[in-house]
């Protein structure tokens, strides 16, 4: 079964040569790709020189377009399995086996790391930004009629079925919250994970006041359109 990392990265370079060393530490056999989405950094050479495949972008597309790209890698070139860990070191390959075990054993198509499914010790953000996870899970909750407790969350393991929606479509910008109602419209199978989240290890998060603002205007209206559309099932892997 052939297994990659996708990581995603912008302007990681204090942070992406550990994580890159900690999923290798987690498993050996896994191939890591880090889509760098036009870091003005050294992000690439300190992937390239830890041993991670990089797949460089022009310019920056945000994070829905750097995962798709990392998908659409992983697609092309033949993975049965994919785990995707952020750049800035908030996951912890160390936990990847809670994630990966479910998929492993064909129970679903998608398995996602939750900070809130049960108390664990670990980072946590802001209240006003747990409020708003709060009120987009309990949204997600409402239109996908299954409990969800972490719509923002990356740190995801996926099936080739899942692969290939996520290739072929992938929302933008902000992407994790549309892509759970995505994987259940599209009658993938999802489930959550209890695991513990780590501060950033370097740089700063992209999303600020106003963003988030922003983040939560946008979502929210792509929520109560995509709720419109009717329920499909993707084209069988050729």
């Amino acid at each position: 079964m052939k297994t990659i990392a996708i990581v995603p990265a912008l302007n990681e370079e204090g942070a992406i040569g550990g994580v890159i060393d900690e999923i290798k530490a987690f498993d050996p056999s896994f191939d890591v790709v880090v889509v760098d989405d036009g870091s003005i950094d050294r992000t690439t050479p300190v992937a390239r020189e830890r041993g991670a495949h990089v797949l460089r972008l022009p310019f920056n597309l945000g994070i829905g377009g750097s995962v798709q790209t990392g998908f659409r890698y992983a697609f092309e070139n033949g993975y049965d399995v994919v785990v995707r860990v952020d750049g800035d070191g908030q996951h912890d390959p160390s936990q990847l086996d809670a994630v990966l075990q479910p998929v492993l054993r064909g129970e679903v198509d998608i398995c996602v790391g939750s900070r809130w499914l049960e108390a664990r010790d670990g980072h946590r953000s802001s209240v006003s930004r747990r409020m708003g996870i709060r009120i987009l899970a309990g949204t997600v909750s409402l239109l996908t009629r299954q409990r969800v407790t972490d719509p923002t969350s990356g740190f995801q393991a996926l099936n080739r079925k899942a692969i290939a929606l996520f290739a072929a479509d992938y929302p933008h910008d902000y992407p994790e919250v549309e892509a759970l109602v995505m994987v259940i419209r599209h009658r993938l199978r999802l489930k959550e994970v209890p695991v513990a989240m780590r501060p950033r290890a370097a740089g700063r998060s992209s999303i600020r006041a106003l963003s988030a603002v922003y983040y939560m205007v946008k979502v929210m209206l792509a929520l109560f359109v995509g709720s419109f559309r009717r329920n499909v099932v993707p084209l069988e892997d050729n």
